[in-house]
């Protein structure tokens, strides 16, 4: 029989990696920066015919820009990340066999890939 079992995901910063996030945060923060004007281009064009449409371009806004202080935190955090700190990624399903006679506390162990530069480092039952 087969079950489905959580496995996390974690990367091992390195230099190439920590550039890789700095680069993806920035990119989301440039798009959520875009948004933001194009919602405030919208806003001006329909704010003195419709109040209640103009409220809500004005909500966007407001979370576009929680969005970005966000995102500036997050570019902070890597900034300050020591090399080959782990920071984990997400967590992923894995199928896993079960036997008649196996041990179910080993299966259901912790079990944690590790990814350094793109390429599986380890796999880690804990």
């Amino acid at each position: 029989m087969n079950i489905l079992h959580h496995v996390t995901v974690k990367q091992t910063i390195t230099e190439t990696s920590k550039h890789e996030l700095i680069e993806q945060f920035t990119e989301k923060k440039k798009r959520l920066e875009q948004e933001c004007d194009q919602l405030y281009f919208e806003y001006k064009k329909i704010e003195k015919t419709s109040k209640p449409l103009a409220s809500q371009y004005l909500k966007e806004i407001d979370k576009r820009r929680e969005k970005i202080k966000l995102v500036d935190f997050q570019l902070e955090q890597v900034n300050i990340l020591p090399l080959g700190s782990e920071l984990k990624e997400k967590e992923v399903e894995a199928i896993i066999e079960v036997n008649v006679g196996d041990n179910w506390s080993d299966i259901m162990q912790e079990k944690t890939i590790v990814i350094k530069d793109g390429i599986v480092d380890q796999i880690r039952l804990r």
